[in-house]
């Protein structure tokens, strides 16, 4: 099988282990998707042509910032907006937009997750509540609990704030790849505590069901050590696929693929 696409995020979805699919784009031109599960355990070649056009305007640029984006776009674009790295920053359901009011009306003004993952350890996060759980899918959980649900981001942002003194809300990547974790409680353990420490303002959002979602995913080897592989100075490569996970391809040697990390760039596939 070969393709030729412009790259974004693997969308996913969770069956018996997470579902992986790879969209095909000519530049900002959707023509369907590619199941990547399929490949697992067979030989995959990707090449890189050089061109890079911008996710949000098409543009051909030479370098990406944020998620493939030019950086008249990084500045202006409501993809790039800061409340989605800061949900606490939104203020949308004020009627107060910070960049662009019909994006953040449709994307931040809807009900939103708390929520504690296992990546490389238990940590926090705010996704909205239609995220679920590609969001987790993503990030590269094993699993993951709802804490609260809240009517917009901002209060969840809000309550992820009031947590971030006593727990993380990154995972650390090479970790997660490795399928290393540094904390065996249960989650439900740890929602309990996480409710103790949120005032008694937050309390008529907490979630009232504590099922604990599991993931696995289509993993047949985990690296030992990790090499993070970039198309700006390995333009081509080629190798056994030993697994996805996160938004990761896990090549032999030890080295692995960020798919997302690349938006916008022009690659040629084969699989073997």
């Amino acid at each position: 099988m070969q393709i030729t696409t412009h790259l974004r995020k693997m969308s996913t979805r969770l069956g018996d282990e997470a579902e992986y699919a790879l969209p095909q784009l000519h530049i900002l031109e959707r023509s369907g998707s590619v199941p990547v599960n399929p490949w697992v355990g067979r030989e995959v070649s990707i090449r890189f042509s050089g061109n890079i056009h911008c996710v949000v305007t098409g543009k051909k640029i030479r370098k990406t910032f944020g998620e493939g984006m030019s950086y008249e776009a990084f500045l202006s674009s409501p993809l790039n907006v800061e409340s989605i790295i800061r949900p606490e920053l939104s203020r949308i359901h004020e009627g107060i937009a910070l960049r662009d009011k019909a994006w953040e009306e449709e994307h931040h003004n809807r009900p939103h997750y708390l929520y504690l993952s296992r990546t490389s350890h238990v940590k926090v996060g705010v996704t909205r509540t239609s995220n679920v759980p590609s969001r987790w899918i993503d990030q590269g959980a094993t699993e993951a609990i709802i804490v609260a649900e809240t009517p917009y981001r901002q209060l969840a942002g809000l309550m992820e704030v009031a947590l971030k003194d006593h727990m993380p809300d990154k995972t650390a990547w090479q970790a997660m790849l490795k399928n290393e974790t540094q904390d065996t409680v249960s989650l439900v353990a740890w929602k309990d505590q996480v409710l103790r420490l949120l005032p008694e303002d937050y309390e008529a959002f907490f979630y009232p069901s504590d099922q604990v979602t599991a993931i696995r995913y289509p993993v047949r080897e985990y690296p030992l050590k990790v090499k993070s592989l970039k198309l700006d100075t390995t333009p081509e490569f080629s190798g056994k696929l030993l697994g996805i996970k996160g938004q990761y391809l896990l090549l032999d040697g030890g080295r692995v693929f960020n798919v997302r990390a690349h938006a916008g760039h022009e690659v040629e596939i084969r699989v073997n």
